[in-house]
């Protein structure tokens, strides 16, 4: 999220049951394979605390839901966490877990061959992806329900000429990605991770990720002894000549070796130590790397904490964690596909803590391209006219981007009558000045998502002596004029190296995101309103 906030109280909790419905509508569409997901025991005794610390909902009939609040996905969202390093890896490892689900992977060069009931995706640049699942009984025109996230953090990059040295030390240069939190990245164990171009043996390149799990940089604060006021006037680093990671000491036998290697022309532009860790990690050789785009990562897995094992201490909590909410809710809702209506979709972005003005970013135009190839691709399945125009007015949103809870010890940050809680719900954000692009019409369409299965919902909007950040989803609100609700799952320490969130409001928005594919064709029928 990029740089925003956010906040909410949770309502009594209500036992999850198929019939019920506030709006009055027939149970529909998240299948009983897929509640039963949700209702069984949890993979591993890292996920949840011991069954005599959880009350148990009595066994659901044939006309109910056995909701056993056990059962969670986090320990899947922590497997996530480790192996996405980056946005890229974060792509990397949606594209592998959507193939293993039966997606079709498309490109964007090719033709497609689209058909009801079918379950595609593609990528863009590595780091965005577009996943969809057409429904069996789709009309071109229908509309097509979305979840939007993005895959990028703030970091420190490295710079296209990252070596230097000074006071005896090699170093390596970074720029700032983003609106991070700088001073949490001191005294980080920290290492190297994105993608890189190699060279083979018949002169064509490819393309490589890479990872480096072990330590091979810091970037250490000064001892108070040599910084007495530090405390007093507090920690303002200049990020260009104080944020700069130690990479090893320069003694005179990497001097002679990296001299040599620059004098040869051989990448001068990165340090020789820097260029081996990577080509023993990748098992190429250094002068095969021909160009390379890498993020500074803390090495430190995510984990569960809390004396009751209630929380996920993680890097990129913002925004990966509703980046796999939104993924594993379209994978396990794809056993539903035979009664629906309409196209569901996931839309990955990268670039939304820089403003989204890229290629991959929220700003281009590829949701609304692919938008418009679908419907373009099933035009033979009974269109009429204006088949496109009348899809995006069917359409409906969900912006999912982590939300500010409020901090018990500077709770005067949040609005008064807004402050949300973690493990009390998915945050709906209000903003009157369009910072989030929710109306008061997709709030209550979206709020029925949620009760259909009696699951909390929280509201913030921001103090009005305090500014409001924003979000992918009044860019894409606007960009391709679909309605839109903004929203995201509370946490603490947003933009640090290690934020916080709650175990239970992961677990709340994969179902309201599994509820959201599931019933919105019905819940939208419900409501009649002049858009």
């Amino acid at each position: 999220m990029a740089l925003r906030c956010l906040q909410l109280l949770r309502p009594p909790h209500l036992s999850l049951h198929k019939s019920y419905s506030p709006l009055g509508l027939p149970r529909v569409s998240i299948s009983d394979a897929t509640w039963r997901r949700l209702s069984g025991s949890p993979p591993s005794s890292r996920l949840l605390s011991s069954s005599s610390d959880q009350p148990q909902l009595p066994q659901a009939t044939d006309e109910g839901v056995n909701q056993n609040p056990q059962k969670s996905i986090v320990g899947d969202l922590l497997d996530y966490l480790n192996e996405s390093w980056t946005q890229f890896h974060a792509t990397a490892e949606a594209k592998r877990q959507l193939l293993a689900a039966g997606f079709e992977l498309l490109n964007e060069n090719d033709d497609w061959d689209l058909q009801p009931g079918g379950r595609y995706f593609f990528t863009r640049n590595m780091s965005c992806l577009i996943a969809f699942s057409i429904g069996q009984k789709y009309k071109v025109g229908n509309g097509f329900h979305i979840i939007a996230a993005h895959t990028d953090s703030p970091c420190l990059k490295l710079k296209p000429r990252s070596a230097s040295s000074k006071s005896g030390y090699l170093t390596v240069n970074v720029q700032t990605y983003g609106g991070g939190l700088w001073h949490t990245w001191f005294d980080r164990d920290l290492s190297l991770a994105g993608w890189v171009i190699l060279r083979d043996g018949n002169g064509s390149f490819q393309h490589r990720l890479v990872r480096v799990k072990r330590p091979l940089l810091r970037v250490p604060t000064l001892a108070i002894h040599l910084d007495r006021t530090v405390n007093s006037d507090g920690f303002k680093p200049n990020l260009e000549t104080q944020l700069v990671p130690l990479l090893a000491t320069k003694t005179e036998e990497i001097q002679t070796k990296s001299e040599e290697r620059t004098n040869s022309n051989k990448s001068p532009h990165h340090h020789s130590l820097l260029l081996n860790a990577l080509s023993e990690e990748m098992g190429c050789k250094c002068e095969e790397i021909m160009a390379m785009e890498l993020n500074v990562c803390d090495t430190q897995p995510s984990c569960l904490g809390g004396v009751k094992n209630e929380f996920i201490f993680s890097g990129r909590l913002d925004n990966l964690a509703s980046c796999y909410c939104a993924l594993r809710s379209l994978i396990d809702s794809s056993d539903g596909l035979s009664d629906e209506t309409a196209v569901r979709m996931v839309a990955l972005f990268d670039n939304e803590e820089v403003g989204s003005n890229s290629m991959q970013g929220a700003g281009a135009p590829t949701m609304f391209q692919a938008i418009r190839r679908i419907v373009d691709n099933l035009v033979h399945q009974s269109m009429g006219e204006a088949a496109f125009e009348r899809a995006i007015r069917s359409s409906f949103l969900v912006s999912a981007d982590m939300a500010h809870g409020v901090h018990p010890n500077f709770s005067d940050k949040h609005e008064e009558h807004h402050r949300p809680g973690l493990q009390k719900g998915l945050v709906i954000k209000h903003n009157a000045n369009q910072r989030y692009a929710t109306s008061a019409v997709t709030a209550f369409l979206f709020k029925q998502v949620a009760e259909i299965h009696g699951l909390p919902i929280q509201e913030f909007v921001v103090r009005n002596d305090m500014g409001c950040g924003s979000t992918i989803g009044p860019i894409l609100a606007s960009g391709v004029g679909i309605r839109t609700v903004d929203c995201g799952i509370p946490q603490l320490s947003m933009h640090s190296v290690r934020e916080i969130c709650g175990k239970e409001d992961i677990d709340n928005a994969y179902k309201i995101f599994s509820s959201f594919f599931g019933n919105f064709s019905e819940i939208d029928k419900k409501l009649s309103v002049d858009f």
